[in-house]
């Protein structure tokens, strides 16, 4: 494994390796048998704004004994239309590895590509995959499995979490329900691709409720479609609050990648009900990403 650019490009074995690994590295914060990151020096390069990922990473690679660098893309020549595989083969020769946070999914591969260094899919509009890996690590941590169990995601059915966890659904084989707005499904042409049986695409979000084990949510617009009034106007059905959550299972869980707009997608009552598991999320990011940058160094 030398890049993180999806989970689409993750396998069952690598999920769960992954996984184990954040679990290993969690337990042993502060007091890390090895230093992976040691002598090497990485770079953040970032389009989007950022809390969590931003200080998870930066936290993650000092604590496995690596230096680290910001760039924003108004701080240097890209944000001025240097090619993303100019500043990648510039940067390919200076430092050892690169963790990027954009918009289109391209660039993140073609700066792996023409960098020839590791490189981190932080977010782009197409997935998230180190959230997903910090989501399954909170399931695992707090349902101490995801076989057999039952996985819903309310909100918009085609941006990154849910195509994240989609591809998370094919390699693992849990159940997972997409319940979002009709206008806001993933392309037909792409679930054909996914071809995965134990996916299902709903606009009833009560009934992929009914029965779930972990509820997740996420912001209705994603970066850069805020004052899309018209597309978050189709969401009113679709926020998670105590009532849809009176059909879950028994012990369920509610998850959310934050920020939260409370009283949008998801209520106050259910955050702060919930607050315990999804802070424990956030958190997981850090351990999570450091798995992920302990694999790729190696």
């Amino acid at each position: 494994m030398k890049h993180l650019l999806s989970i689409e490009e993750l396998d069952a074995g690598q999920l769960n390796g992954l996984v184990v690994s954040a679990i290993q590295l969690k337990a042993e914060r502060g007091n890390h048998s090895s230093q992976p990151l040691a002598g090497q020096t990485w770079a953040m390069i970032f389009t989007k704004s950022s809390t969590r990922t931003r200080v998870s990473f930066e936290v993650g690679v000092r604590e496995l004994g690596g230096t680290i660098m910001f760039l924003s893309s108004n701080d240097i020549q890209l944000g001025r239309g240097e090619p993303i595989r100019d500043t990648a083969r510039v940067l390919g020769r200076m430092i050892h590895g690169c963790i990027i946070r954009t918009f289109d999914q391209q660039d993140v591969v073609d700066f792996s590509e023409y960098g020839q260094i590791p490189t981190i899919n932080a977010l782009t509009d197409e997935e998230h995959p180190c959230q997903i890996l910090a989501d399954l690590l909170t399931v695992k941590e707090k349902l101490g499995t995801w076989v057999g169990k039952k996985v819903v995601f309310i909100g918009d059915g085609d941006n990154n979490m849910s195509r994240s966890w989609i591809w998370a659904a094919k390699h693992l084989g849990f159940e997972l329900v997409v319940a979002a707005p009709a206008s806001c499904m993933p392309p037909q042409e792409w679930m054909d691709k996914v071809n995965a049986p134990n996916v299902t695409l709903t606009s009833d979000a009560a009934a992929a409720v009914k029965g779930a084990d972990v509820i997740n949510t996420d912001v209705w617009l994603s970066m850069g479609q805020e004052g899309q009034a018209e597309k978050e106007a189709l969401f009113g059905d679709y926020q998670v609050n105590s009532n849809l959550l009176s059909n879950a299972a028994d012990g369920h869980i509610v998850l959310h990648c934050l920020p939260a707009y409370r009283e949008k997608e998801i209520t106050e009552e259910v955050l702060e009900l919930h607050a315990d598991t999804i802070f424990q999320q956030a958190e997981n990011r850090l351990h999570a990403q450091k798995a992920v940058l302990a694999a790729v160094a190696g």
